[in-house]
This record gives structure tokens, C-alpha cells and sequence, in this order.
């Protein structure tokens, strides 16, 4: 955290905003709590104000994923299939809090709130408009996937890319020829017979 946003968070008077970055086919949506546009990072920041909502972020002692839901209602329903077109599955999505100063002016670096991927989304379609719920998964979900690699030579190869420097990796050579292999313990005896 900067100096000037760790000051601000000891101030008395404290200006929070929400910021959210989602990426979709036609591009990384730039988000945030308040009303208007903001430019911060290179990237104009669209205000959705009270139609946007997050969940609560949770923290806790234990390593655990713990996922959010982002929430955009008041949607035209016309829209509703384009957005589903552009949704992404497993897609970046990243929340920033950041803190305004007295003169309502962005302070800079605001800090990474939470960080993962974007899942399913849901739609409740109401009367005139409709809510849009995507739940993101944070990064420790992929804990729970098994590692699809093999301790075997010509997985370790794979790693092995000449046009960049990567060297060739032999620690894996031999592993094959030790499945079925007789080791002995101290020197070796005279027959297989007596082992």
C-alpha cells in the first residue's frame, strides 16, 4: 500500500470506491462504484453506481477459496443475449479498493481487494429489466484440480524449449528402466536365487 493511500485510510474522513475489471470477448470491462467515469491505470473506468453490487470479499486464518459475486441489475432485456456472448468462463476478473482524497480526486495506487476467475453467470429477468450475477472463484480453486503431469522422462520434455534457452532435462531419464529393476542392498549376490 502507497503512503498516501495508507494515510488516507487513517484519516478521519474516509472516501472509499470499488473497482472491478472483467474480461470478455470484445475486451476488459472497466468498472466502479460511483457515478461517472474515472481515469486511473490508463483506462477510463465506468461509474454503475447503484446498479452495481459485491458481495461481501471474506478473509480468513485457514487457506481456503473463498469466491465473490458480482451483481449489474437494471439491464434492458434486449440485451441480455449479447451479454451472454460475451461471457468468458474462467476469465480474469479483479476488484481494486481504492480511496478518494478531500478533493475528490482519485488517490493513487489502489490495492488489489481480490483476485480470480469468473464462473457461471446467473440472469433473473424481472418485468422491464434483469439482474446479471457472475460468481468468481478465486485462484486457490484451482488447488482442488489434480496436476495432470507425470514423473516420466517425456513429460519432463515438454518443459524442453530450445528457441528460448530452456536446456534439456535428463533427470528423468532412467525412471522407466527402474520399474522392473533388482537393486541390492550392500553387494550384489550370486544368484538371483538367494536374495
Amino acid at each position: 500500500m502507497s503512503a498516501a493511500m495508507l494515510a488516507a485510510v487513517a484519516a478521519s474522513d474516509l472516501r472509499p470506491a470499488i473497482f472491478v475489471t472483467a474480461a470478455f470477448t470484445s475486451g476488459t470491462v472497466y468498472m466502479w462504484t460511483g457515478f461517472g467515469s474515472v481515469a486511473w491505470g490508463g483506462h477510463t473506468w465506468l461509474g454503475v453506481g447503484s446498479f452495481g453490487s459485491i458481495s461481501t470479499i471474506e478473509d480468513g486464518a485457514t487457506v481456503e477459496a473463498r469466491g465473490v459475486t458480482l451483481t449489474l441489475s437494471g439491464i434492458d432485456q434486449a440485451l441480455l443475449t449479447g451479454v451472454l456472448d460475451e461471457f468468458i468462463l474462467g476469465a480474469p476478473a479483479t476488484i481494486y479498493l481504492g480511496l478518494f482524497n478531500s478533493s475528490n480526486a482519485l488517490i493513487a495506487d489502489p490495492v488489489v481487494a481480490w483476485a480470480g476467475k469468473m464462473d457461471q453467470p446467473t440472469i433473473d429477468v424481472g418485468a422491464d429489466s434483469a439482474i446479471i450475477s457472475i460468481n468468481c472463484e478465486n485462484r486457490l480453486v484451482d488447488m482442488n484440480i489434480s496436476v495432470q503431469r507425470r514423473y516420466t522422462n517425456e513429460d519432463a520434455q515438454l518443459d524442453y524449449v530450445p528457441s528460448v534457452g530452456i536446456p534439456f532435462d535428463k533427470g528423468f531419464e532412467f525412471v522407466n528402466t527402474l520399474q522392473q529393476k533388482a537393486v541390492f542392498w550392500g553387494h550384489a549376490p550370486n544368484s538371483l536365487n538367494n536374495v
